[in-house]
C-alpha cells in the first residue's frame, strides 16, 4: 500500500461539522501530530452560522485508519492544498497547531503560488520551520515506550497515551509516522509566505519557547501578530472560545485581507 496522493475534495480529507450552505467565511484547520478533525469539532458552535470551519482528516487515523500515514513534508503539503483547493472561493484562514502549523505554512506557499491565499495564516503550538539541530532526538526511530515518554512532556493527549495503553496502541502508527514526517522535513531557507501571520503560543509550553514562537515572523513579508496564552502546548483546550474569538476577529477583518 502506498501513500495517499493528492486529490480531489472527498468526505476523507476535509470534514464539515455544520455545513452552511453559503458561507461569508471559512476557518480551515490543520491538527497536530497524531491528532484528527475531531479535535476542531467543538469549534464549529463557537463560530456564526454563516462562517463554516472545515478540518483536515489526515491519513491514518479515525475513519481513514486502514490508510497509510503521509509521512513526508512535501506529499502531505501536496496533498491538503489539492484538498481544500474546492473550499477556497469564499475568503478563508487557515489554523494549525503544532505539526499542523508546519503544514499550513507549506500549503500557504503552494496555495500563494497558485494565486488562492488564505487572509491569514496561524501557527500555533508550534516554532518557525528551520533545520532540524543533530542533538535533537528523532522519536520517530525510537521503540514505542520511548517515543511515547518523549511526547507525553507536552501534555494534553499526549499524556493520555502514557495513562491508557490501549488508546496508546490504536494510535501509535499515526503518531510514529506524523513524528517521522516532521523529524525528518528540510524547510527551504528562506522561503516566505505573504500573507499575515499570527502565531499562538502556551507560555509554558515545553517544546515552544515564547521567543522561538516570535521567530514566525522571519518566515512573512507581511503583518506579524504573536499571541501569548496561559497554559502549555495545548493551550488551546483551555482557552478555546477565546482562541475562537480572536481568529473570527481576523478572519472577518477587512484589514486582514490580503490586497
Amino acid at each position: 500500500m502506498t501513500s495517499t496522493p493528492a486529490g480531489p475534495l472527498s468526505d476523507a480529507w476535509l470534514k464539515r461539522y455544520r455545513p452552511a450552505v453559503a458561507p461569508r467565511a471559512r476557518l480551515v484547520c490543520l491538527p497536530h501530530g497524531g491528532g484528527t478533525a475531531a479535535f476542531f469539532r467543538p469549534w464549529a458552535e463557537l463560530l456564526p452560522a454563516d462562517v463554516e470551519l472545515v478540518a483536515v482528516q489526515y491519513p491514518g487515523r479515525h475513519d481513514r485508519l486502514t490508510e497509510d500515514c503521509v509521512t513526508s513534508m512535501e506529499a502531505m503539503a501536496d496533498a491538503v492544498t489539492a484538498a481544500v483547493e474546492p473550499v477556497l472561493d469564499r475568503p478563508f484562514a487557515l489554523f494549525g497547531h503544532s505539526m499542523g502549523a508546519t503544514i499550513g505554512y507549506e500549503v500557504v506557499l503552494r496555495l500563494e503560488a497558485r494565486q488562492a491565499p488564505p487572509v491569514r495564516l496561524f501557527a500555533s503550538g508550534q516554532r518557525a520551520p528551520r533545520a532540524r539541530r543533530a542533538t535533537e532526538p528523532r522519536l520517530h526511530l525510537m521503540d514505542d515506550s520511548a517515543m511515547l515518554a518523549g511526547v507525553g512532556a507536552f501534555g494534553g493527549m499526549y499524556e493520555t497515551l502514557l495513562a491508557d495503553p490501549d488508546l496508546a496502541e490504536f494510535i501509535l502508527p499515526s503518531l510514529r509516522g506524523d513524528l517521522r514526517l516532521m523529524e525528518t522535513y528540510l524547510p527551504v531557507p528562506g522561503r516566505q509566505v505573504s500573507v499575515p501571520v499570527t502565531a499562538c503560543t502556551g507560555d509554558a509550553d515545553p517544546g515552544v519557547s515564547v521567543a522561538e514562537a516570535a521567530a514566525w515572523e522571519r518566515m512573512t513579508t507581511g503583518e506579524f501578530e504573536l499571541r501569548t496564552y496561559t497554559g502549555g502546548h495545548f493551550f488551546l483546550m483551555e482557552h478555546q472560545k477565546s482562541l475562537v474569538a480572536d481568529l473570527l476577529a481576523a478572519l472577518t477583518d477587512p484589514a486582514s485581507a490580503v490586497t
